[in-house]
């Protein structure tokens, strides 16, 4: 138990460190400082020519808003041809068929969103044609799309009153040269010798020590699983994910994986103070961050490693803890940390299958998506923050009776409006879907007998996982739930767009107001937003809007399994 209790405490610890001077390596480069770096300038440059860019043109936040748009259809056009078409295509050694429209729809939007929601198995329902050059591709993009509007976000705190916040195509391309091609590269390769296949080849026919004749996929597997975790993307090469014994093979793998979905959403975080030479704030932001974290983290770790009381009550022993769903080369520690990881960082690979995790556990995945702000994606986590930042601002001044301020800026009615309607659009999403399907689902339970494999409490938290994972722009599920059909595959695309867009417009645009502000200097009566004590209060405005709106549906869900357990 304290090995696995130090391995957990290891690989946080190490993502830390090394989270630290990445954190200053991005400021650097989004400043336009000099870096080590710097020899990729040229093919940035060739980029930049051949698709007629002018990376040194400031560009206005709507401005921003519309290069990331536009460029988001063109890839979504690109994705539902592949998908829909990919049977035809080259790369197949296995005969895999196209996708139906609405799958197709589906799981182009999910890897467009960064969600990578998948109702397919990477073996039989993807091609290698389409893992590469649609699903890999996008999981590069979308990744660089979210670190881009972030330093969006950087630009408008800076002093001074200013409508150009940099530009967004020279970010983007940064982002994908300097920082996610190299860490890939590097991930991928440990990947590749600890035993992830990196080939072109069709399945392979083998026979089991049971002596079963299976069948084994391969394909060019570590460069897609080493983006899926650094990019916080999460759609798995295997069906299985991350508890695939080719995707993950070892301990060594499972910590690097690990690794690399929680390094880039902590660098942002302290990337921010740099940015702006005030450290201080993003030590408020990251210790926030951390204290939800590990109240998410303990429970789950916890009960994962002292055994499913049912279990128990039928005499088996459970010295390794509740192994139902994970693998044995991880333990269950490792596993309730790569589930918590996984769903406060909004990536959604999974070691383990979360349906069998405890109900405890079960709720604190839940919860981590639910607030989506301790960490979260690669940038759009810290835009996430931000709003509830804002908010916490704005409660802060009316308290004591000041205008409030953030960062020298006035905040007034409009931007809090806006913060407003990005953090109830979260719960108002998820609620909503959950409502309609359980509904459909109690109107005609034999119509719809295929979507619940657990038609009781845990069948309720299933739906609700599905639509807080696509809201989160997560991934991750509650794999009991039948979900490739058509009311899931457009239900939850249109969450998906709706959680991915609406939270990157409204903190682009709070941003952009704000910078177009008159800044004014701080003062003896300024509230300071880089204090313990303003951290405690952004803490709980993230618990109030965010997790409180939950209770009634997690009440239903997984606290009522628990206490049926114990």
């Amino acid at each position: 138990m304290n090995k696995e209790l130090l391995g957990i405490l290891v690989i946080f610890g190490s993502t830390v460190l090394l989270a630290l001077p990445l954190g200053r390596y991005l400021a650097t480069i989004y400043r336009g400082d000099k870096s080590w770096t710097d020899f990729l300038a040229p093919l940035e440059r060739l980029l930049f020519r051949a698709g007629g860019i002018d990376a040194n043109r400031g560009m206005t936040w709507q401005q921003h808003l519309v290069a990331l748009l536009t460029i988001n259809l063109a890839w979504f056009i690109w994705a539902m041809f592949v998908f829909c078409t990919q049977g035809l295509l080259p790369l197949n050694p296995d005969g895999n068929p196209s996708m139906t429209p609405d799958q197709a729809f589906n799981t182009a939007i999910s890897f467009l969103v960064n969600c990578n929601l998948q109702h397919y198995s990477g073996e039989s329902g993807a091609t290698y044609f389409s893992q590469l050059f649609a699903i890999t591709f996008l999981q590069f993009v979308t990744a660089a799309t979210g670190m881009a509007a972030c330093v969006v976000v950087f630009n408008a705190l800076k002093e001074g009153t200013t409508e150009k916040l940099g530009n967004f195509y020279n970010y983007f391309v940064k982002s994908i040269t300097r920082v996610l091609l190299p860490i890939s590269l590097a991930v991928a390769l440990v990947l590749v010798f600890q035993g992830t296949p990196m080939n072109w080849a069709g399945k392979a026919p083998i026979v089991t020590v049971q002596g079963d004749s299976v069948s084994v996929s391969r394909g060019p597997a570590a460069a897609m699983i080493a983006i899926k975790e650094l990019g916080t993307n999460g759609g798995g090469f295997f069906g299985a994910n991350s508890a695939h014994p080719l995707e993950n093979p070892t301990y060594l793998t499972n910590a690097v994986e690990n690794f690399a979905l929680v390094l880039i959403p902590l660098a942002m975080v302290f990337a921010f103070g740099y940015y702006l030479k005030r450290p201080k704030l993003s030590h408020m932001v990251f210790g926030v961050m951390t204290v939800g974290f590990l109240m998410l983290l303990a429970p789950t770790v916890y009960y994962e490693m002292h055994g499913n009381p049912a279990i128990a009550h039928m005499g088996a022993g459970q010295r390794l803890g509740a192994m139902e769903g994970k693998e044995v080369r991880f333990g269950a520690a490792a596993s309730a940390y790569w589930g918590i990881t996984n769903t406060v960082i909004s990536c959604g690979s999974v070691n383990s299958m979360h349906d069998s995790h405890m109900p405890i556990s079960g709720m604190a995945e839940l919860l981590g998506m639910m607030t989506n702000a301790f960490y979260g994606g690669v940038g759009v986590g810290f835009l996430n923050f931000f709003v509830f930042v804002i908010i916490a601002v704005f409660i802060s001044g009316l308290m004591v009776g000041r205008t409030p301020e953030f960062m020298g800026k006035k905040i007034e009615a409009r931007e809090m409006k806006i913060a407003i309607i990005v953090a109830l659009l979260h719960p108002l999403l998820i609620l909503t879907g959950t409502a309609l399907s359980a509904h459909l689902y109690a109107g005609n339970p034999t119509e719809y007998a295929g979507w619940l494999a657990n038609p009781g409490y845990h069948g309720f938290s299933e739906m609700l996982y599905e639509f807080t994972s696509s809201a989160a722009n997560n991934g991750s599920g509650f794999e009991g739930l039948g979900d490739n059909t058509p009311w899931w595959n457009i239900s939850t695309g249109i969450v998906m767009i709706l959680a991915r867009y609406l939270p990157i417009v409204g903190p682009v645009a709070i941003a952009g107001l704000l910078a177009r502000k008159k800044f004014i200097p701080e003062s003896a009566g300024t509230l300071r937003v880089d204090t313990a004590t303003f951290g405690v209060m952004v803490f709980f405005v993230i618990w109030i809007i965010a997790a409180l709106a939950f209770f009634p549906a997690l009440a239903l869900g997984p606290l009522a399994e628990h206490f049926t357990l114990y």
